[in-house]
């Protein structure tokens, strides 16, 4: 872990206001395309598939690179790949909004993933070197509220924007949105961020580093369009090679440590139970909620011919209450009860969704409100979840194996988001071809019920309760 530095940083408070939006933009950009569907048809001809494309290949490129982002900040220097990634995610923004084809709009949301892979994982290490004690506490109260809310008002502002319609820009406004932010941001991240070099004995083992990024790859590929071809032999295959990959990552890191070099994460760390269970725990959490706010958005406009601006809006009650579920939970529950705020908020999300099940037996024409009581009982279950999950995680881990399980934690998030995306958004059209918009939705909803029915069993390993030295830390991690 980095040393602070002796003497406070001048700049030291600035740097979280860069950080926090540097982090803010990647959370906004994993989820504020979910409105952006039926206008992406209209204008591109985008299909179903594609869309999941859109929206899960940048959670796909993220989670496949953030390892290797953080490992090329080690050896390079956090400012250096810092604003090396702002900037390419910023070009990468602009490019998004002007691409002319959904193949091509694709291309730049893995390049846009990509990008946020090499930027996001210098923000935690940057403040762990220019704040301690009392000052990085707060700052990492503030980081992870705020970046789940950011998450969750994705498709809030998504719908917003693409309803203002400015200047007849449509969908394209939600990429356009980043670019004058990430401006601003490199300006003032080139003027602030400390020059410190990076230590150049830390080396990139490249054969782990393409070992996790194709498993990954693999992994979504088949997830994604597996379903729509009724899951070939070949999906199957890759679901298979994926797995294996996973393992093969696992050992061969290992081994790289026994010979003396630098593995990208510190093998060690999968040896306890409690930290490989807790991978298991984010993987379904992070996919079923994920998953569970697109199809809300899908159902609002596919199914009821919302507007972007109006589904936007309903997703209003799932920020609300994942608000109040993490506020309570930040402020004194977590502390409290330990890991039993994560049961309760499973139970919260599980009680949610079957009151939304129940809610979308309404008769008649379909009104939003029919359906708030559920969905904000979800996102209070989520919200709970979320302000404590990585801290208790990250509880079942030594002090030098931190760096590295946030790191993976956080790329597992991401990928598990990816993945979400691919199985639920599938489901819901499988859905909707054979019913009505209220049978697919609540086709879908049997997932995010077994899935957290399983990270409830799961929970029971995880340690007592959550790490007070990077309580809210992992939280900065969070990615789409």
């Amino acid at each position: 872990m980095p040393e602070a530095t002796a003497a406070p940083y001048r700049w030291r408070w600035a740097i979280l206001g860069v950080m926090l939006t540097a982090e803010i933009m990647d959370m906004l950009d994993a989820t504020i395309v979910n409105v952006a569907g039926p206008s992406l048809e209209s204008s591109l001809g985008v299909t179903p598939l594609a869309l999941q494309w859109v929206i899960g290949g940048y959670a796909l490129a993220l989670g496949a690179g953030l390892v290797l982002g953080g490992r090329l900040g080690d050896r390079y220097g956090r400012r250096r790949m810092f604003l090396l990634g702002l900037a390419a995610f910023t070009l990468a923004s602009l490019l998004c909004a002007l691409a002319p084809s959904p193949e091509i709009l694709i291309a730049f949301r893995l390049i846009q993933g990509a990008a946020g892979a090499l930027l996001l994982p210098q923000g935690l290490g940057l403040l762990r070197e220019n704040l301690s004690g009392a000052e990085l506490a707060t700052a990492f109260g503030v980081f992870g509220p705020a970046l789940g809310l950011g998450g969750i008002l994705g498709p809030i502002i998504g719908g917003g924007l693409i309803e203002a319609d400015l200047f007849g820009s449509g969908w394209r406004s939600v990429f356009l949105v980043n670019v004058p932010i990430g401006v601003v941001a490199l300006i003032v991240a080139w003027r602030i961020l400390p020059r410190r070099s990076g230590d150049r004995e830390v080396t990139i083992d490249p054969v782990g580093a393409a070992i996790i990024i194709g498993s990954s790859g693999l992994l979504v590929l088949a997830l994604t369009f597996g379903p729509e071809q009724n899951w070939p032999v070949w999906a199957w295959f890759c679901v298979g090679v994926g797995g294996v990959g996973f393992v093969l990552f696992g050992w061969q890191q290992q081994r790289l440590l026994h010979q003396g070099g630098v593995p990208l994460v510190t093998a060690t760390m999968f040896t306890r139970r409690a930290y490989s269970l807790g991978l298991v725990g984010i993987a379904l959490f992070f996919s079923s909620l994920t998953g569970t706010q697109l199809v809300l958005t899908l159902f609002l406009q596919n199914g009821n011919g919302f507007t972007a601006g109006e589904a936007g809006l309903g997703n209003l009650p799932l920020a609300i209450g994942s608000a109040i579920g993490g506020a309570i939970s930040g402020a004194w529950l977590a502390e409290k009860i330990g890991r039993s705020v994560l049961q309760l908020g499973a139970v919260s999300q599980l009680a949610g969704t079957a009151l939304l099940w129940f809610e979308l037996q309404q008769g008649g024409t379909f009104s939003i409100w029919g359906i708030v009581p559920g969905i904000v009982l979800f996102g209070a279950g989520g919200g709970a979840i979320i302000a404590a999950l990585f801290s208790t995680i990250l509880a079942a881990v030594e002090d030098d194996e931190i760096g590295s399980a946030s790191g993976v934690l956080s790329a597992v998030q991401a990928i598990a988001s990816a993945v979400g995306v691919a199985i639920f958004v599938s489901l819901f059209y499988d859905g909707l071809g054979s019913g009505s918009p209220s049978q697919a939705f609540q086709h879908t909803l049997i997932v995010p019920a077994i899935m957290l029915t399983v990270f409830f069993a799961v929970s029971f390993a995880f340690p007592r309760t959550g790490r007070e030295d990077v309580h809210g830390a992992a939280e900065a991690e969070l990615v789409g």
